[in-house]
């Protein structure tokens, strides 16, 4: 079971949609301790977030389990607020990490999923 007090890596986003993008920065994360949690912002829905955080939730958890990632062991998914800002004083114990993961991984965008869906009419 995920381990509450086990150092943890946070992934924060809209992830609207979750692709292979996100799938490869989680995998990432989760070399680093083991276990992730997902932070899902709670997004009023418009053009650039039309999913609610209900969708979100499940295509997260079906895409990770698809590729072999257990739910409640490995990672959580929680809603958050829509947070805008990460703050943080001195030495607080944790990091913040941007993860390069190479030219093609960062060439998927959601912006490009969203519009090719639109044009195959998955999203109205």
């Amino acid at each position: 079971m995920f381990d509450w007090k086990k150092p943890t890596v946070q992934l924060l986003g809209r992830w609207q949609p979750w692709h292979t993008g996100h799938t490869a920065l989680f995998e990432q994360a989760l070399l680093e301790t083991g276990q992730v949690v997902v932070m899902v912002r709670d997004m009023p829905q418009d053009e650039d977030n039309p999913f609610d955080y209900e969708t979100v939730w499940h295509k997260i958890r079906d895409s990770l389990q698809a590729a072999g990632h257990m739910y409640t062991e490995q990672y959580i998914i929680m809603r958050v607020p829509n947070i805008v800002d990460i703050s943080y004083g001195r030495e607080v114990g944790y990091t913040l990490t941007e993860r390069d993961l190479g030219s093609t991984i960062h060439e998927v965008s959601s912006t490009k999923i969203r519009d090719e869906m639109r044009l195959t009419g998955e999203l109205d």
